[in-house]
């Protein structure tokens, strides 16, 4: 990763900042966008836009980890609910690699990575909402590998199970909560921003050059085994 330019939109916390430290640490210029600004450049994912300020003129990686939860029967999601999650995790993710497209073709060999779910595979009830946006980010990570391999663009996404970040709080806030979480899983626990960020820096890597178009499932057996 020495001497590369790799941009995160979403990059504050949980798995957009793992990756950032791991990026850093391995020699990577990191370019950081989010909604807060905290230690970052200012990028509303929502706002309507065609650029990106303080982007270099060639892009070796992008991670796009923008996200949302929200968990709820279906007859009780409104379409401002669906709205905000295709935005969120779908629209905005058009936008930036639409803005970056041609930062990303100049480099050689270049790696895009987005974030799915495991409930895209694997159906659970309650994620209606995030699974169909997060269904148009694995349908979009297909689509953009085929069409952007004759320029060395690779484009793959990971899907993970249950993590301990900010945006699961709510979700891993008791001890029962967290134990509960950790038996639907084969291997016997939930995951951690260590599990997703290493899975991340690989499909940004030249290590997995030859990867694309891929869903990389990270869900500790979830979607495969019992």
């Amino acid at each position: 990763m020495k001497d590369k330019n790799i941009v995160i939109i979403g990059g504050n916390s949980g798995i957009g900042a793992q990756v950032k430290e791991i990026l850093q640490a391995a020699g990577a210029e990191v370019f950081t966008y989010s909604r807060s600004q905290e230690g970052s450049q200012k990028l509303d994912v929502r706002s309507d836009f065609t650029e990106i300020e303080g982007i270099p003129e060639v892009v070796h990686g992008v991670l796009y980890c923008p996200g949302t939860i929200q968990l709820k029967p279906f007859h009780r999601f409104g379409l401002d609910d669906f709205r905000n999650d295709l935005e969120i995790n779908y629209l905005g993710a058009i936008k930036v690699l639409q803005a970056l497209q041609r930062p990303l073709k100049k480099s050689s060999g270049a790696s895009v990575v987005l974030v799915s779910t495991v409930a895209v595979q694997t159906g659970l009830g309650f994620h209606s909402s995030i699974a169909g946006a997060k269904g148009a980010v694995e349908g979009l990570t297909r689509s953009l590998a085929a069409e952007w391999a004759s320029n060395g663009i690779r484009v793959n996404a990971v899907a993970p199970s249950l993590t301990d970040t900010p945006l699961a709080q709510v979700l891993l806030s008791t001890p029962e909560k967290k134990e509960a979480a950790g038996k639907r899983h084969p291997l016997g626990r939930f995951g951690t921003v260590d599990d997703i960020a290493a899975a991340i820096h690989f499909l940004l890597s030249d290590s997995s050059s030859w990867i694309t178009g891929q869903v990389l499932k990270i869900d500790g057996g979830m979607s495969s085994i019992r």
